[in-house]
């Protein structure tokens, strides 16, 4: 299959912005690099030319008894060899701290990219799927530069001077020579990655397939277990394995094609340089030691061109790679910041009028026309069955997805402020939050970073949690483990709402706070909320009705992404009347 033009087109622009990826000192690296590895093979070359030259010559200076400068000979070939030595261990040494300095670089500028895209666009991808374009993608791009870019420009500057060298001998043997290095290191490239284009696309896709099946083999092994699904599960991950091996063995097919077609352009320079050479020889225009030069200059030049099938075959799936990467870091974020500066308000009110938002443009509405106050100040409860909305309407205030509607903190439209800046106001207990792998007071001084253990200890007896921490033998110290798998469900949840009130922000959302605690606690946790949110706003998302009378001031019911109009027999301001 002949690539088509646009093809060509694309791999040569998607190659281009690789190389524009490289700063400064990026090139400066490379360029050392480059400087080494070209140190490195030309005294390699040099010093089998010189040898076989000065072997030859001596050769005949012994034959015929006549005298020879052996001293120049001798330590040219003295010299190419530390030069090699040296160079071949300066450009491994300069290049790869070239090449980890670029992919740590990467790495953070994918990132980068990525934090404005969470979640509204990123929540469809699989988390093994976003991990493999942040590690192994990025890890891949190494052979752009290391594999592929650094050979290309050794083998052409070397090629050029071996050219010439050869063109000031024999012209008739350089122009032979240059036809077989434009076959092996133009043309047999070109037809590999042609070639290694689709295999290298299916072998990108089942790695990333085998990811995100051991990622779910590992989460779900006690389900797998509990429905008898284990087999089937290593089936599916049998079968990837067998596609990806496929894959790879195209690949590997096409590399051993490319280096069997060097192989045959070096024996092919040897034959051509020796008759050329003999027919010279024969007419007295070259030396015999200067044949001998010229047929081992010939064939140590190819040793440059060897690598270039491999490296460009190998090149087709690390520009997959490259595709994936910058898909996700071209994808526009779906909530936009603002130009200027965030307003500056004199209060924190709430004001929530005609919201719609839907998380896929062809999906439905989960908001459909919701209008909500929360003066600044003002408890509300928020109560609803699952999926009427209340998370995603907490998803909408905290600028993490795009809406319809009004929404203005403060007096201020909510579009002029930056996402930073509104959640700095915010300070949100998630359902389900998340615990990082890290001690008990890393994770609580998340919200401000410089709060004092006293400071700690305050919000730890607002969130009811003083038992807890006396009873571990560290302490605040003690690791909660990857998404507290240390702690209890509601410890965890506990361990958020201090987090939450470490933050201190003017509005506190409390997504569900006493889920997986008992009657005793839950209704302990909301005294001391109580007294903890004076002079706050809060917004109190629950299904039990039990103890909201501590807490709240107003009760308000969410239905199918609305909230429901008060009626007689559904007061929304009787807290007091509740159980």
């Amino acid at each position: 299959m002949k690539p088509h033009a646009s093809d060509t087109a694309g791999t040569a622009a998607l190659f281009r912005r690789l190389l524009a990826l490289l700063r400064g000192a990026d090139r400066r690296w490379l360029a050392a690099g480059v400087a080494m590895a070209l140190i490195s093979t030309l005294s390699g070359i040099g010093l089998m030319a010189v040898s076989g030259h000065f072997i030859t010559s001596m050769a005949l200076a012994g034959a015929s008894g006549a005298a020879i400068n052996y001293y120049t000979p001798a330590a040219l070939i003295r010299l190419f060899a530390i030069l090699r030595t040296g160079g071949r261990y300066g450009e491994r040494l300069v290049t790869h701290e070239a090449t980890l300095r670029l992919l740590a670089r990467l790495r953070v500028w994918l990132f980068a990219r990525l934090v404005p895209l969470a979640p509204a666009r990123l929540g469809g991808m699989h988390s093994a799927e976003l991990f493999s374009r942040l590690r192994a993608d990025v890890d891949a791009l190494e052979h752009a530069y290391l594999g592929a870019l650094l050979p290309m420009i050794v083998a052409a500057a070397v090629s050029m001077v071996v050219l010439a060298t050869v063109f000031y001998y024999l012209p008739s043997l350089a122009l032979l020579l240059a036809a077989l290095i434009a076959i092996g290191g133009m043309l047999l490239p070109r037809w590999t990655i042609s070639r290694a284009a689709v295999p290298g696309a299916q072998a990108i896709a089942c790695a990333e397939r085998l990811r995100m099946l051991a990622a779910d083999g590992v989460r779900g092994r006690a389900e797998l277990a509990l429905y008898g699904a284990e087999s089937a599960h290593a089936e599916r991950i049998a079968a990837t394995a067998g596609q990806l091996q496929q894959a790879q063995r195209r690949i590997d097919r096409l590399q051993a094609i490319g280096g069997a077609g060097v192989t045959l352009m070096t024996q092919l320079a040897v034959v051509f340089a020796l008759a050329v050479g003999l027919a010279a020889l024969q007419r007295a225009a070259l030396p015999p030691s200067d044949l001998t030069m010229l047929v081992l200059l010939a064939m140590a030049t190819f040793e440059t061109i060897a690598p270039l099938p491999e490296a460009w075959a190998q090149l087709s799936t690390t520009l997959a790679c490259a595709r994936r990467v910058f898909s996700l870091a071209d994808t526009p974020p779906a909530v936009i910041e603002p130009q200027s500066p965030s307003p500056t308000v004199a209060n924190n009110d709430l004001v929530i009028r005609q919201l719609r938002l839907r998380y896929d443009e062809q999906g439905p509405w989960v908001l459909d026309g919701v209008d909500l106050d929360l003066p600044h100040g003002r408890r509300l409860g928020l109560v609803g069955p699952s999926g009427s909305g209340k998370s995603s309407l907490v998803g909408a205030m905290l600028r993490l997805y795009p809406y319809q509607g009004s929404i203005t903190l403060g007096g201020a439209p909510l579009e002029a402020w930056h996402g930073d800046d509104a959640r700095a106001r915010i300070a949100v207990v998630d359902q389900s939050p998340y615990l990082f792998d890290a001690s008990l007071r890393d994770n609580l001084r998340l919200a401000r970073p410089e709060a004092s253990d006293e400071e700690l200890r305050r919000v730890i007896g607002q969130a009811q949690l003083e038992n807890y921490v006396a009873s571990l033998p560290q302490g605040l110290d003690t690791w909660v483990g990857e998404n507290g798998t240390r702690v209890s469900g509601g410890e965890a949840r506990r361990i958020a709402i201090a987090r939450a009130l470490l933050a201190d922000a003017p509005i506190l959302i409390l997504d569900e706070p006493t889920e997986g605690l008992d009657a005793g606690t839950a209704a302990e946790l909301y005294e001391a909320l109580a007294k903890a949110m004076t002079g706050r706003s809060v917004l109190l998302i629950t299904h039990r009705l039990g103890g909201l009378s501590t807490l709240v001031d107003e009760i308000v019911t969410m239905r199918d992404g609305r909230i429901m109009p008060t009626t007689p027999s559904t007061p929304a301001a009787a807290p007091k009347s509740l159980p």
